[in-house]
């Protein structure tokens, strides 16, 4: 049983009503993908804007594998404390990672975020040492295209981010980038400028299914059901 664990922010927990990307990559990974798996975290709840708290279970389509490690409001800095324990409670195999705009918007800057991501790999390991992980790049959203030195931080915690996955990667546990944005826009692919509507979903589910299917053979390329 191959277990992923979703890791990430709002855009991945999701609120009230929403499918989220997790459902989306894991109808695909349902055609793709030719052995048993789940998802697997601490958590499987949305978030519910009205209690202002994850304690929704209202999902469009509630008949999946729920468990994650995502929280509204919650970065590297925030979970990084939380991986190594996640890991080796649910034994988590592969680690599918969007994080970082709460941090560069409100916690610490692209380096102190860069050194997070170092601590959260390693944590990780140090639970489970063969842990696969593909990690997302910080999307640009409605607050990088209208504010000059936040844009900033992002492109350069983008670039550390990729240089940090190229020199931690392993034959053992490697690391992998899944970077949707050559065809993600905010514009298009938001309800709100960050947090993805449908077609964002898809663009962020295929750019992980896609990672993994060229680097690892795992699935196969990514077609919206």
């Amino acid at each position: 049983m191959l277990r992923f664990m979703p890791v990430g922010d709002s855009m991945t927990i999701g609120s009230a009503g929403e499918h989220t990307w997790r459902y989306r990559l894991w109808r695909h990974l349902c055609g793709a993908y030719g052995g048993p798996f789940t998802f697997v975290g601490p958590r499987e709840t949305l978030y519910d804007k009205s209690a202002e708290a994850p304690v929704s279970y209202e999902y469009a389509e509630p008949d999946f594998p729920r468990g994650h490690l995502a929280g509204w409001g919650e970065g590297w800095h925030h979970l990084t404390p939380l991986i190594g324990e996640a890991v080796r409670a649910h034994r988590a195999d592969v680690l599918l990672v969007s994080l970082g705009l709460i941090d560069l918007g409100f916690y610490t800057n692209a380096e102190q975020t860069a050194d997070n991501v170092r601590a959260f790999v390693a944590d990780a390991r140090a639970a489970r040492p063969s842990v696969h992980m593909v990690i997302m790049p910080v999307l640009h959203n409605v607050r990088a295209d209208q504010d000059a030195p936040f844009a900033a931080q992002v492109a350069r915690f983008n670039d550390l981010l990729a240089k940090t996955v190229t020199d931690l990667g392993t034959d053992s546990s490697p690391l992998l980038l899944a970077d949707p944005s050559p065809t993600y826009d905010f514009r298009t692919d938001t309800y709100d400028g960050t947090h993805p509507n449908e077609a964002g979903e898809h663009r962020m589910a295929a750019a992980f299914a896609d990672a993994m299917w060229r680097a690892w053979d795992l699935g196969g390329p990514y077609e919206a059901v």
